[in-house]
């Protein structure tokens, strides 16, 4: 996830220029989709809210407790949402969100420590197990590898329960600019016989994975091995990966190309598959994925432009792919689509129909 600079003045413009709707009011439409939140000056959670039509939406992750699903991205770095810190949102159909605050009320003093002043946190995960949420996520600034994956935690997701509470668990990994690896973008998967992993990666020598510790979620050892699974040629333009098995396989989703750059964003996610976790992943004509192997499973779709950063979220036999694009009649701020994932004869995945109107689209949904 690289966020440049001019989005802080995009978003000036948009929270100026457009028009406040009531709170929970928008409703979807086939030339935009149903964004709700909070108006500005209310409460919540780590961040002060929000103009209902200010929206940015980035890295979605998304967990369902309850009758209630939850979405977690980036920070907004113009701080305009919740001060740059993971933004919450719920739904409970997943076509309207209502963003309901953010994890921290204030970025981690390690990572500051660490890094020094950033604008925001990106890129979260979620996840359960062990009796408790957990959320990793990254920080870093744009172009750097100088970074840092964190882990935040909590009983539960319902902010109305006394049992809510984020702790800030610290440090997961890190990379500094003496690695060939940037520590972004982290996902964690499910293994065999109960392992966890870490997989990660942005830009650099691309896409990595390491064991963790299947009770407390951090690294299995101190110096954990690194495993290779993606890469391209330079400057190697894939991240945001995410890994799901199924049926004997083990499918690694990343995206190729640009992100960040609105309507003018390249991103497209791409899918490789292997018999273990660890790899080699490779795409249907049988190249690696160390070799630029990949199918494209979502490009841009009408108004959806540059589809990325995806997560798999799943429920029993239920897939879905939840990425954010950028809504090319919406000033191409970016917002999330959620597509159930079909699994096609031959064991390769394929999107189904779009959960959220597509900008722009004459085709009304099923």
């Amino acid at each position: 996830m690289r966020i440049p600079a001019r989005r802080a003045v995009l978003a000036v413009v948009s929270a100026v220029a457009a028009t406040l709707l009531v709170s929970g009011g928008a409703a979807a439409s086939l030339a935009a989709p149903a964004r709700t939140g909070s108006p500005a000056g209310t409460a919540a959670s780590g961040g002060t809210g929000a103009p209902a039509d200010y929206v940015f939406v980035h890295d979605p992750s998304m967990a369902r407790e309850g009758g209630t699903y939850y979405l977690f991205s980036t920070g907004d770095p113009a701080g305009t949402i919740g001060n740059g810190n993971i933004q919450i949102r719920t739904s409970p159909d997943l076509r309207h969100w209502t963003y309901t605050g953010t994890v921290f009320a204030d970025k981690p003093a390690w990572i500051t420590a660490a890094l020094g002043s950033i604008p925001n946190l990106w890129a979260p995960d979620i996840s359960y197990f062990g009796g408790l949420w957990h959320l990793y996520y990254a920080g870093s600034s744009f172009g750097s590898n100088n970074s840092v994956i964190g882990l935040a935690t909590t009983p539960t997701l319902d902010p109305h329960s006394p049992r809510y509470h984020w702790t800030d668990d610290g440090l997961v990994f890190r990379s500094s600019t003496a690695d060939d690896y940037n520590a972004i973008d982290p996902s964690l998967v499910n293994g065999p016989s109960g392992t966890r992993w870490l997989v990660f990666g942005s830009y650099w020598s691309g896409i990595k994975l390491f064991q963790l510790d299947a009770s407390t979620g951090k690294p299995a050892s101190a110096s954990p091995t690194l495993y290779s699974l993606a890469q391209r040629p330079a400057p190697d333009a894939l991240e945001g990966a995410g890994i799901t098995y199924h049926a004997g396989y083990y499918y690694l989703f990343v995206s190729f190309d640009t992100c960040c750059a609105g309507i003018g964003s390249t991103y497209r996610i791409m899918v490789g598959r292997s018999a273990s976790v660890t790899g080699p992943y490779v795409d249907p004509a049988g190249t690696s994925m160390m070799n630029s192997g990949g199918m494209e499973i979502q490009g841009s779709d009408e108004g959806m432009i540059g589809p990325g950063s995806s997560s798999i979220f799943t429920e029993g036999s239920r897939s879905d792919l939840v990425y954010h694009y950028y809504d090319a009649f919406d000033n191409g701020d970016p917002w999330v689509q959620v597509r159930p994932l079909i699994w096609a004869p031959g064991g390769w995945p394929v999107t189904g129909q779009p959960l959220t109107p597509v900008p722009g689209s004459p085709i009304p949904l099923r």
